[in-house]
């Protein structure tokens, strides 16, 4: 019986899944594959029938570091209960891999969808307003960040950028002012920090840069974060500084995500 219904169970899926525009894997606790369809093969490189067995091999972050393995990021959901949406630059494609936790199987399953071709999708990671990737976002690349430190030796930083005088500027200029002022800061972090660095935003007037290094700490990065935001911005024909507050945590991997941002968060606060 068990035999038929594995059978059966496995025609269903390739029913399903055989002719979906997006790739769809599932893995096991282990990171290994179990089954995906024709669309995640030909993105992984991978022939649709190899694909069962198999694990990822090349696969990067867009600041071109390799990703943690298949089997990191299929515990990590597994241990978290949640799910994880992150860009991946596979052999043959850019894509969102979003991993959804099947917690009763012990299995994870993940939906390739490539970047060009799902714009809402990408643009629910983006801030609308600088184009600067979100919270979701930023908090992905921390994770990655923190899982390569403790794998490497190496450590990450987080630096938080709190626009201080941005209320001044809605009050007396207008919300449409303050969000030019917020844009022009997200230029100027993005083209004055390294590109292998995430600069997002993290809140309504706050950025934050993660940047991973072999040693030292935060307090370069902090320093350059500190003087780009602080510029004077034109506004209605008027030179404003919007004054920044900044702070930062290095960490070398073991602290979880959340602990490295509310430490972060706390020191900003006070």
């Amino acid at each position: 019986m068990s035999t038929v219904q594995t059978t059966t169970s496995r025609a269903v899926w390739d029913e399903l899944v055989s002719g979906l525009p997006f790739g769809v894997l599932l893995l096991d606790d282990t990171g290994a594959v179990l089954a995906g369809n024709r669309a995640a093969g030909s993105m992984m490189g991978v022939p649709c029938a190899a694909l069962p067995g198999s694990r990822r091999t090349e696969a990067w972050d867009t600041s071109g570091a390799p990703l943690p393995s298949c089997a990191d990021l299929a515990g990590q959901v597994l241990r978290t209960g949640a799910p994880l949406v992150i860009p991946v630059v596979l052999p043959h494609a850019r894509v969102w891999a979003e991993y959804q936790p099947l917690e009763l199987r012990g299995q994870v399953l993940v939906v390739l969808r490539p970047v060009q071709a799902d714009v809402p999708h990408s643009a629910r990671m983006l801030d609308a307003l600088t184009g600067l990737p979100g919270r979701a976002l930023l908090l992905d690349r921390l994770d990655q960040a923190l899982t390569r430190a403790r794998t490497h030796g190496t450590l990450a930083s987080l630096v938080l950028v709190d626009v201080c005088r941005l209320a001044a500027v809605n009050r007396e200029h207008g919300f449409q002012r303050g969000d030019e002022v917020l844009s022009v800061i997200a230029g100027r972090l993005r083209e004055g920090l390294r590109d292998d660095y995430t600069v997002a935003r993290f809140g309504g007037d706050e950025f934050a840069v993660v940047a991973e290094h072999p040693n030292g700490s935060g307090e370069a990065v902090a320093a350059r974060a500190r003087e780009l935001a602080g510029r004077a911005v034109r506004v209605a024909g008027r030179r404003v500084r919007p004054g920044v507050r900044v702070c930062w945590v290095t960490s070398d991997g073991d602290a979880p995500t959340h602990a490295v941002v509310t430490h972060v968060e706390e020191r900003l606060r006070h």
